[in-house]
């Protein structure tokens, strides 16, 4: 499927397109607050939100672009959000699960790209199995909560983050990437990674399935980083680890709005690009075009640096806590604790 305009926006959904109830930062008064739209029930209770507003626009986006949701939560997890669309039942055409591990085309597991990502995974990586195992070893109890594998491509700790033993985590980060593994702090979390799994890596599957496309893409995480760097045009919220650290990279804006308010931003900035661009070979610096109406005193200045994700270090790997893990839910557990 190609997209009509020509635009591919390829998004991460926790804390930028939908958020948890800890995450909508509401900072006007109660009577003032935006109505929302529930998008995520999981066990009779609704988890994940969008405002009516932002749930409206991307009816629109969908219907104007090709819309690829890109999350690090596995094909489970992301069957519990139901998006709104176009039609009645509307399923993306294509999304990005466990970062980048599994590609969904039109809900189903894509088995060609599973096989792809076997062979640069072996090929480059050790055995998750090996690595489940260092993390058991070397994660002490007394503050390790639990050990978690996702979709059976990554690993995760949580922890007690003040309790962290002094060193260990270069450690462990010089264990693993002796073995082809990234590993990252985001909050109570620390997760270890094959270095290929990525949702950039994905996503340039996605594109050479759809043909010519000008990529958008917006994100808020380290997780979030090579997406954004992938795409013609990015937007990174307020909020987050990238924002955190104060990365920047050229092509992605910088948001100031936080919370809920900046993933219905985000997507009035997908939709006046895709209106106001030409759709192949856009790019970084075309026109916006006519601006799609916004709140009144909302701003989307652009920061434009030269650093690399893989470049600031600590800055970004140890950040403040944040909820979700990885985005939201729980994953199959490997080991108790």
């Amino acid at each position: 499927m190609s997209s009509p305009s020509g635009f591919l926006v390829a998004s991460d959904l926790d804390r930028t397109l939908i958020y948890s109830n800890r995450a909508l930062a509401l900072d006007v008064p109660d009577r003032l607050a935006p109505r929302l739209l529930s998008v995520e029930v999981h066990d009779g209770k609704a988890l994940s939100f969008m405002t009516e507003q932002a749930a409206g626009l991307l009816v629109e986006l969908a219907r104007e672009a090709l819309l690829v949701p890109a999350t690090t939560r596995t094909r489970t997890q992301y069957e519990r959000v139901n998006l709104p669309g176009p039609t009645p039942g509307w399923i993306p055409a294509y999304a990005i699960c466990s970062n980048g591990g599994r590609l969904l085309v039109d809900g189903v597991p894509d088995e060609d790209w599973q096989a792809e990502v076997a062979g640069r995974l072996a090929t480059a990586s050790v055995p998750l199995a090996e690595v489940v195992e260092h993390l058991a070893l070397c994660a002490d109890p007394e503050w390790t909560h639990k050990r978690r594998v996702a979709d059976e491509l990554f690993a995760y700790l949580v922890v007690e983050r003040a309790e962290l033993p002094a060193g260990w985590l270069d450690e462990l980060t010089g264990w693993c990437a002796e073995r082809g593994w990234t590993v990252s702090l985001q909050g109570r979390k620390v997760y270890a990674v094959p270095a290929p799994l990525s949702k950039s890596a994905a996503l340039a599957e996605v594109e050479r399935r759809v043909g010519g496309a000008t990529v958008l893409a917006a994100g808020d995480s380290l997780l979030d980083a090579d997406l954004l760097l992938a795409a013609d045009a990015a937007w990174r919220p307020g909020h987050g680890e990238l924002a955190d650290s104060g990365w920047t990279a050229p092509g992605v804006t910088a948001l100031d709005q936080v919370g809920v308010a900046a993933g219905e931003e985000i997507i009035r900035q997908f939709l006046a690009r895709v209106r106001g661009g030409a759709g192949v070979g856009v790019g970084v610096g075309a026109a916006a075009g006519p601006e799609v109406p916004r709140a009144v005193g909302t701003e989307d200045p652009r920061t434009v640096g030269t650093e690399d994700p893989r470049t600031v270090g600590a800055e970004i790997l140890r950040t403040a806590d944040s909820d979700g893990g990885p985005e939201a839910g729980s994953l199959e557990s490997v080991a108790k604790g």
